[in-house]
C-alpha cells in the first residue's frame, strides 16, 4: 500500500511539473550588451514579463507552453521554441530591426511626447479614474481576505549544511521556487485576515469590520505585526504616489508620469472578452523612485484590468533588493471595473547582488462579495469593531473554509506545521530570543513574568556623575497586559550616588481607553531639551548621558519627580490626559550651574533648590495614528501623522510645601507633508505663555543641543539655557529629498546619498520680574526678543546606508559669549 500510495505522489509530482512552465535567462544584443525592460512573453499569451537592468528575466506559468516570444523596440522579434517545461539560464540574443514601426510612433530620452499613443492613452486614463471602480456608486461593500507570508530565500546546499541550521535540518525537507524570481525560498511565518469592508462615498466614511485573524511563526508578537502592518499599508494604483517602505514611488498612471517614465504602446488583445491595448513603461533615469512594467487597459471605459510594477534595482531604497506588485481587476456590468487580486513580493536583503540572501515578504489581498447600493445609517460608520476581540483570534478551521478567497499552497499549510516543531527546538529558541532582544531592547525571563532592561541604557557618562551604570525590568505576562510595573535603578561612579524610576499603569476600560498612571523619579536630568516640562519617570534624554559634548556641558539638575495621571480616549486617536506633578529641582553642579532665586524667607534671601506642584491637562490629537493591540501600552505602527498637543498647567503654591503660583498654556502642532516625489517635509510650530513670576527652573528654555547627534526640535547651534523666556514661539521645518537630487548628479548618483534641508526659528519674551526673581550668577537671562533667533542646515544621509550628517550654520546673535557659529551633527540608524 505505501508503495502505491508513493507511486501516486510521483506521479503527481510529474504530472504538476509537466503542466508548468519556468524560464529564465538574460537577453543581450549582438554585441553581447545586455537589453534592459525587454518584452518577454509566452506565444499568443498576455503572460510575460519584462528584463531587468542587467537584461535577466524570470517567468513562470501553471500552463505548459511550447514557445517564447521576446522583443525590444528597434530590434527583431525573437521566438524561442521551449523543448522542455523547465529552461533556465538562457541566452537570448535580438537582433537590430531594419524595417520601420508604421503603427507605433515612439519616444525615448527628452524627444517630443506630442505623437506618442500610449501617452494619449495615458490621458485618458486621468480623466476617468474618478469614474471607474468603487467611487461609480454612493455606497459600498465587500469582503476583504489578506495573507502575508514571510519566506527566507536563496537557500542552497551550503546553507542547509551550516552549523546554523544544524539540528533544524528538517526545515528544508520542503522547498520551493518563487514564480517571480525563480529563487528557492522556505517560508517561515503567515499572517491571515478576514475582513468585510462598509464604504459611504458621500461621506467619505469607511468601517472594516474584522471577522478573523489567524497568525502562525512569531505568533502574537505584535512588534512584528506593527512592522508587517507599516510595511504593508493599502495604495491606490491611480494615485500619483504609491507610498511603500515610508517613501513615495511615482505610480506609472500618475499625472507627472510623463516626466518620469516612458511609455510605449506595445499590443493589443482581448482579456475577458474586453479589448484592451497594452502598454509598456520603464524609468527616464536612474537612482529614482519608480517602476518599470506594464498595464493592459480598456478601450472604452479606460480603465485598467492588469498592472505589474517592478522597482527597478537602481532605485534609492535599502535593504530591499526587489518590489513586485500584480493587480487583477474584474468587470462588473461591462463597464465598472473593481479590483480582484493583489499580490505585492519584497525582496529584503542586505545586498542587491543577484546572489545575495534574505527574506521574501510577500502579501496577497483578494477581494469579492461585491455590493451596491445598501445604505446603511450614519451612526453605523462611527461604531467601528474590535479588532483585538479575543473570538477573532480562535476562529476554527470550518470558518477559515469559507473565509479564504484564495486557497492557501501547499507551502502555506506547511508552515503550521514547520514553526509548531521550531518552537520545540532549543536552538530556534535561541535564535528567537535575540532577535527579540535586538528589537525590543528587554530580555524576556518567562518563569517570572518579568522583562529585564532596556539594555540600551545599561551604560552613560555625564560630569556630574562620570560612569554610569543602570539596570531596569518590567513586569510582563503578555503583549496585551491590563497591568504593567517598571522600573530602574542607576549609580554614578563619580557623584557615588543611586538613583531611581518607578512606573504603574493599569487599564480601566479598554473601549475607552481608560489608563491610571502613576510613578517617581529621583535622578540628575539635562532639562531644557524640551519646552514641555518632562513627566517621564523612567526615561532618560540622550544629552544626559552623552560620552561626547560640545563646549561645557555642566547645567545639570537633581530631580525628584512624581506622578499621577488619568488619560482618557473619547474617541479614537484624541486623548485627554489630566493629572498632577511634584517636582524637587536644583543644580547637579552648584559650583557650575545655578538654579537660585530670590525666597525673601530663605536664609540669605536665596533659595537653591525648588518645590513645586502642577496640576495639568493635556489634549492630543494624532490622525491617522495606527497602534497594534488593546492592553496597557499598545505598539504605535511607525508610519508618519500629524500630532496636535494642547497643555494647561497650573502651578500651585503652599500644598506640600510648593513655591510658586502660575499658569502655562502650551500648543504644539507636528505635521509631516508629502510633496509628490520631491521627498517629505515635516513641520513643528509651538507656541506657549507662562502667567505669573517663576524662577529660572520653572521656565521655558529655547531648546539647545550640545551633543553630536542630531535632535529634531532641538537648535543645534544654542548651548543649553542660551536663552529663556517665559513666552515663546518656535518653527522646526526639514525637508528629506530622498535623494530626488542628488540622482541627477552622475558623480554621486551610485552612492544613493539623500539630501536634508532643515531651517529653525525661535523668538520669545522674558519679563523683568521673572529676571529679577532669578538669581543665576553664572549664566546670562536672554531671551531672542529683539528678532528671531534662526539656524539653517545642510544635512547627507544615506551614508552607508546607516549614517546622516548634518551641516549647522547659526544665522544671528552671532555676539553672544562662546556662540557657536557652526557645527557638525549625525545620527544612525535603520531605514528604507
Amino acid at each position: 500500500m505505501k508503495r502505491v500510495f508513493l507511486l501516486g505522489l510521483l506521479c503527481c509530482s510529474f504530472f504538476s511539473a509537466w503542466t508548468q512552465t519556468k524560464v529564465s535567462g538574460k537577453v543581450l544584443d549582438t554585441q553581447g550588451e545586455p537589453i534592459a525592460f525587454a518584452n518577454v512573453l509566452f506565444t499568443n499569451t498576455t503572460e510575460g514579463t519584462i528584463t531587468d537592468e542587467n537584461g535577466r528575466f524570470y517567468l513562470e506559468s501553471e500552463e505548459r507552453y511550447f514557445r517564447l516570444s521576446v522583443s525590444f523596440l528597434g530590434y527583431s522579434l525573437q521566438e524561442i521554441e521551449l523543448v522542455k517545461a523547465v529552461t533556465y539560464e538562457m541566452e537570448i540574443r535580438l537582433e537590430e530591426s531594419t524595417q520601420a514601426l508604421k503603427e507605433v510612433i515612439v519616444y525615448t530620452g527628452k524627444q517630443s511626447k506630442k505623437n506618442n499613443p500610449a501617452i494619449d492613452l495615458l490621458r485618458k486614463i486621468w480623466k476617468n479614474k474618478k469614474v471607474n471602480g468603487l467611487r461609480k456608486y454612493p455606497y459600498y461593500q465587500y469582503d476583504k481576505y489578506e495573507k502575508i507570508q514571510f519566506d527566507l530565500n536563496s537557500i542552497d546546499s551550503s546553507m542547509a549544511n551550516s552549523r546554523m541550521f544544524r539540528g533544524m535540518e528538517f526545515i528544508f525537507d520542503d522547498l520551493d521556487t518563487s514564480r517571480i524570481t525563480g529563487k528557492t525560498y522556505l517560508p517561515f511565518f503567515l499572517n491571515e485576515v478576514s475582513e468585510r469592508v462598509y464604504g459611504n462615498n458621500p461621506l467619505g466614511k469607511e468601517r472594516v469590520d474584522v471577522r478573523g485573524n489567524k497568525n502562525s511563526g512569531f505568533e502574537g508578537n505584535q512588534a512584528i505585526t506593527a512592522f508587517v502592518e507599516d510595511l504593508y499599508s493599502d495604495y491606490n494604483i491611480y494615485d500619483n504616489y504609491l507610498k511603500f517602505f515610508d517613501k513615495s514611488f511615482t505610480s506609472p498612471l500618475s499625472r507627472t508620469g510623463v516626466d518620469v517614465y516612458n511609455y510605449v504602446l506595445n499590443d493589443s488583445a482581448f482579456i475577458d472578452n474586453k479589448w484592451c491595448y497594452n502598454i509598456v513603461y520603464y524609468p527616464r533615469r536612474k537612482n529614482e523612485l519608480t517602476f518599470k512594467g506594464d498595464f493592459w487597459v480598456n478601450d472604452s471605459t479606460y480603465a485598467i484590468k492588469k498592472i505589474n510594477l517592478a522597482v527597478t534595482k537602481s532605485a534609492n531604497i535599502n535593504w530591499v533588493k526587489e518590489i513586485y506588485i500584480a493587480q487583477e481587476f474584474e468587470v462588473l456590468n461591462d463597464s465598472v471595473f473593481l479590483l480582484k487580486r493583489d499580490y505585492m513580493l519584497s525582496d529584503f536583503s542586505f545586498s542587491k547582488k543577484e546572489d545575495a540572501r534574505g527574506i521574501y515578504g510577500k502579501r496577497t489581498t483578494v477581494y469579492d462579495n461585491y455590493q451596491f447600493n445598501q445604505k446603511k445609517p450614519d451612526e453605523f460608520y462611527k461604531k467601528q469593531s474590535d479588532p483585538y476581540d479575543p473570538r477573532l483570534f480562535n476562529r476554527d478551521s470550518t470558518f477559515w473554509a469559507n473565509a479564504r478567497l484564495e486557497q492557501l499552497n501547499k507551502d502555506e499549510v506547511g508552515i503550521f506545521t514547520l514553526l509548531d516543531t521550531l518552537n520545540t527546538v532549543p536552538k530556534f529558541k535561541t535564535y528567537y530570543n535575540l532577535v527579540s532582544i535586538l528589537g525590543s531592547g528587554y530580555i524576556e525571563v518567562d518563569k517570572w513574568n518579568l522583562d529585564i532592561g532596556d539594555v540600551y541604557s545599561t551604560f552613560g557618562n555625564n560630569q556630574a556623575e562620570g560612569i554610569r551604570l543602570r539596570v531596569g525590568g518590567r513586569t510582563y505576562f503578555g503583549q496585551n497586559d491590563t497591568w504593567r510595573l517598571e522600573g530602574y535603578t542607576a549609580y554614578g561612579f563619580k557623584d557615588d550616588k543611586f538613583k531611581h524610576g518607578f512606573s504603574a499603569k493599569v487599564l480601566l476600560d479598554r473601549k475607552q481607553r481608560l489608563i491610571l498612571s502613576a510613578g517617581n523619579r529621583r535622578d540628575i536630568e539635562q532639562l531644557g531639551l524640551s519646552l514641555t516640562s518632562t513627566q517621564d519617570v523612567l526615561g532618560r534624554s540622550i544629552a544626559s548621558s552623552a560620552i561626547v559634548t560640545v563646549g561645557n556641558n555642566n547645567r545639570l539638575t537633581n530631580i525628584n519627580l512624581s506622578t499621577f495621571n488619568l488619560e482618557w480616549q473619547p474617541v479614537k486617536n484624541f486623548r485627554v490626559r489630566v493629572g498632577s506633578t511634584f517636582r524637587s529641582l536644583s543644580s547637579a553642579l552648584p559650583d557650575e550651574f545655578s538654579l537660585d532665586y530670590v525666597d525673601p524667607e530663605a536664609p540669605g534671601g536665596v533659595s537653591s533648590s525648588l518645590q513645586q506642584m502642577d496640576l495639568n491637562t493635556t489634549l492630543i490629537y494624532t490622525p491617522g495614528r495606527r497602534t497594534i493591540g488593546y492592553g496597557v501600552e499598545p505598539i504605535t505602527i511607525d508610519d508618519p501623522f500629524p500630532t496636535f498637543l494642547v497643555n494647561y498647567s497650573k502651578g500651585v503654591s503652599g500644598f506640600l510645601g510648593s513655591d510658586f503660583n502660575y499658569e502655562r498654556v502650551q500648543l504644539s502642532i507636528t505635521q509631516p507633508w508629502q510633496i509628490g516625489g520631491f521627498g517629505r517635509l515635516t513641520s513643528t510650530l509651538e507656541l506657549g505663555k507662562t502667567y505669573g513670576e517663576v524662577p529660572l527652573g520653572l521656565l521655558s528654555v529655547i531648546p539647545g543641543n550640545q551633543t553630536v547627534f542630531s535632535l529634531y526640535k532641538t537648535f543645534p547651534n544654542l548651548d543649553f539655557y542660551e536663552f529663556v523666556t517665559d513666552t515663546y514661539a518656535t518653527l522646526h521645518l526639514e525637508h528629506n529629498f530622498n535623494g530626488r537630487l542628488f540622482s541627477r548628479l552622475p558623480f554621486l548618483r551610485k552612492l544613493n546619498l539623500r539630501e536634508i534641508v532643515g531651517f529653525r526659528a525661535a523668538w520669545g519674551e522674558l519679563s523683568q520680574g521673572n529676571i529679577a526673581l532669578s538669581a543665576p550668577t553664572n549664566i546670562p537671562l536672554q531671551a531672542p526678543s529683539d528678532r528671531p533667533y534662526w539656524e539653517y542646515s545642510f544635512g547627507v544621509g544615506n551614508i552607508f546606508k546607516i549614517f546622516r550628517l548634518d551641516f549647522n550654520f547659526r544665522g544671528n546673535y552671532l555676539d553672544n559669549p562662546d556662540a557657536r557659529r557652526f557645527g557638525v551633527t549625525g545620527s544612525f540608524g535603520f531605514s528604507f
